[in-house]
């Protein structure tokens, strides 16, 4: 059983596929969290902005088989056949790798997409997704250490950038901390990766752009 609280279709608005159209598939649960408001001041991660409580969004719902999950995605994606453009799912969350797992890999792969997952690394990857972000948050333990972006949300007191720059990751991306102090945030990210070049700036267009 999936538990998945939205599936919809957009343009991937953060990270090396910024602009991409995607198909997001939102994973309930997380193991730093419950997502509940009441829970924040207890939670590993207090900065999370996301709703994944519940199976009650757009496309959300329990989906009994990989097969089933699949099928789901594939009915959201939107985009016209292109012999150099494979559809793209991006499993996210919550956790997606609470839930994501080898039959759901093969199961997206054998519907012709790419599959990426954006997770905060704490639980081992299945073989075979296709792209692997990974946004370390303070006071974990990082199971996932090599992949294909590394985004920090920046600042974290004990998640500085030096504490994972040495791990196999082909591109390093520090993100401002949304919220009340962006701006401050963004330019003390800009200085950072400024002084520090083996980091890059990622800005998440999609809340810029209106879109989800």
């Amino acid at each position: 059983m999936y538990r998945v609280k939205e599936i919809f279709y957009t343009l991937q608005g953060e990270g090396s596929h910024v602009g991409r159209p995607s198909v997001f598939c939102r994973f309930t649960s997380c193991n730093l969290w419950t997502g509940r408001e009441a829970d924040r001041h207890r939670a590993i991660c207090r900065f999370c902005d996301t709703d994944f409580v519940g199976t009650d969004g757009p496309g959300g719902g329990r989906f009994a088989t990989a097969e089933d999950l699949a099928s789901a995605v594939a009915k959201t994606w939107q985009g016209r056949p292109h012999p150099r453009s494979k559809p793209y799912v991006v499993c996210t969350g919550g956790e997606p790798l609470l839930q994501l797992d080898q039959a759901a890999v093969d199961a997206f792969h054998s519907k012709g997409f790419e599959v990426a997952i954006e997770t905060n690394g704490t639980r081992p990857a299945p073989a075979g997704v296709d792209w692997i972000c990974v946004s370390p948050k303070a006071g974990t333990n990082l199971i996932l250490t090599k992949g294909d972006d590394l985004k920090l949300v920046f600042p974290q007191p004990m998640a500085e950038p030096k504490r994972f720059e040495h791990l196999a990751f082909t591109r390093f991306l520090l993100q401002p901390m949304d919220g009340p102090d962006l701006a401050v945030n963004t330019r003390a990210a800009i200085e950072y990766c400024l002084e520090h070049p083996q980091w890059e700036l990622s800005v998440q267009t999609h809340k810029n752009l209106g879109i989800r």
